[in-house]
């Protein structure tokens, strides 16, 4: 299982939390999603194998987001 930490622009509403988790388990391979609003992180568990991070980091910006930072591990 492959774990990555996307560091978003601060998030300005809490139905953007839905927006994102929904899109993201929608992703072949994403296992589990957690978007922390208040710190603007977007937590995420994947099968590394399916899919690599950055088709999840793509996700999140066609979603309008801008993700400032990402640590995979």
């Amino acid at each position: 299982m492959t774990k990555a930490v996307f560091q978003l622009e601060p998030l300005t509403c809490p139905s953007c939390i839905k927006k994102i988790e929904s899109s993201l388990n929608k992703t072949a391979g994403v296992e589990s999603v957690k978007v922390l609003f208040n710190s603007s992180k977007v937590k995420t568990e994947f099968n590394g194998e399916t899919v690599k991070a950055g088709q999840l980091e793509q996700v999140i910006k066609k979603l309008g987001y801008d993700v400032l930072s990402s640590k995979v591990s």
